[in-house]
């Protein structure tokens, strides 16, 4: 394991109530062991919050989350760039470390390129540089809206239970405020067991409109899906999807935003999520709805700049555990849903495209000709995907690079470019990608 410096917290004249800068992104870092920001956030005092905000409220240092902390009642909660929030452990089944912002409150998460605002792993915060994190070590982050969704606006948000988690309404311009430059890390929850249905993502959009901003988001290790959106209109840009256990990209009951520039990149030495023995991990899960059934609201995001990386071979589970890929499909359009994508780039899953069910389809809106899949056993699949061009699909043992100069994690120094859209390789996503055990 890379050792790294120890940067003196007397040195830098930290406190957890000020916002001096903690998250120093000088120091290239491992994602599984601690490193110099965070050993530095270690030594400081930490304040822990619990219950409901129902007053406007500012966070800064070192904050920890006792349970599920919810915002409410117009309130809005402020968090500084450079702070660090982490859960409080609790050894009952019971999720902890979850900040939801209700339908009745508001978040201003502005972080900056070299101050992200960061919610992890307490075990990154313990002061110990051997300390492993693990998925789930944070609950998530969860927003809520009033915007349209084609479920009930009486449904309460999946993982949480009460009428203070309903998300969907009429207001498609509804307006949560601002994530801007925010890193999630090691989050996620499943109330019953896995692939319960019933799980809490890294970051859950619920019924969220499109006044608010999403921006520069990246969620890594993740115990279930980065990013989850039920409905709504929000759009977002600059998003990172490290190495999930499940699905980088869900999207579900009637979202119809925008999303721009986004990367989903695999880590073969990840948890997988498995149905049935076999794998679930998809580069992007879309349904309409559970049921697939038709609705007047269709689940149809539109998608432009969208880079899946997998893995470079189609590398199995070791004989301990189930056999098959540790990945399922690049993108899988099901249940009635609807994708419409421009200029994307799919490489390094068993399935490329797969559109399945009736309704489902890649939609006629999309520029077929600047879409590139490869698969290893399939390119692409289904309803609307006959019209990318034959020269933009390729199906090998070896997955494609597709012109980028080396976007596979696992194999060694890993460049995105020419698809380094938002700055994936900045320092606000806090990787040395060149580092490989």
């Amino acid at each position: 394991m890379k050792k790294l410096t120890l940067i003196a917290a007397a040195a830098l004249s930290l406190t957890a109530c000020q916002n001096d800068h903690l998250a120093d992104s000088s120091t290239p870092f491992e994602m599984q062991a601690a490193s110099a920001e965070y050993i530095t956030a270690s030594s400081l005092p930490v304040t822990t919050v619990s219950g409901d905000i129902t007053t406007n409220t500012t966070w800064s240092g070192v904050v920890e989350i006792n349970g599920i902390v919810t915002v409410k009642n117009g309130a809005k909660l402020t968090i500084q760039p450079g702070t660090f929030i982490k859960a409080k452990p609790n050894t009952t089944n019971t999720p902890t470390g979850v900040l939801v912002i209700s339908k009745t409150g508001k978040i201003d998460a502005t972080g900056t390129a070299t101050q992200p605002i960061i919610f992890t792993s307490y075990k990154l915060l313990d002061g110990d540089e051997n300390t492993t994190a693990a998925p789930g070590d944070f609950g998530g982050v969860i927003v809520l809206g009033d915007a349209p969704a084609n479920t009930p606006d009486t449904k309460t948000i999946e993982g949480l239970t009460g009428s203070d988690f309903y998300y969907g309404g009429t207001n498609a311009a509804h307006n949560a405020g601002i994530l801007k430059y925010v890193r999630i890390e090691f989050a996620g929850f499943d109330l019953l067991a896995p692939n319960s249905g019933n799980e809490i993502n890294g970051l859950t959009l619920g019924a969220v409109g499109n006044g608010t901003t999403l921006d520069h988001i990246q969620v890594s290790y993740g115990k279930d899906d980065s990013f989850e959106f039920f409905g709504g209109t929000v759009n977002a840009s600059n998003l990172v999807s490290f190495a999930p256990d499940d699905d980088n990209f869900d999207f579900d009951n009637g979202y119809t935003g925008t999303i721009t520039c986004a990367l989903a990149l695999a880590d073969n030495n990840s948890t997988h999520s498995l149905s049935g023995g076999v794998s679930d991990t998809n580069g992007i899960e879309l349904d309409n709805n559970s049921t697939g059934t038709a609705t007047p609201l269709i689940t149809n995001p539109v998608i432009n700049n969208l880079t899946i990386v997998g893995s470079r071979t189609n590398v199995l589970y070791s004989s301990s555990t189930p056999s098959g890929p540790l990945y399922e499909n690049g993108i899988h359009i099901r249940r009635a849903g609807k994708l419409t994508l421009n200029n994307a780039v799919v490489t390094g899953y068993p399935t490329g495209i797969k559109v399945e069910g009736t309704g489902s389809e890649l939609s006629s809106a999309s520029t077929l000709n600047t879409i590139k899949v490869h698969g290893f056993t399939t390119s692409v699949t289904g309803t609307g995907t006959a019209g990318i061009p034959a020269a933009n699909l390729l199906v090998g043992s070896t997955a494609s690079a597709w012109g980028m100069t080396q976007p596979f994690f696992n194999v060694g120094p890993w460049n995105v470019a020419p698809r380094n859209c938002g700055d994936f390789q900045g320092t606000w996503t806090k990787y040395n990608f060149s580092i490989v055990e």
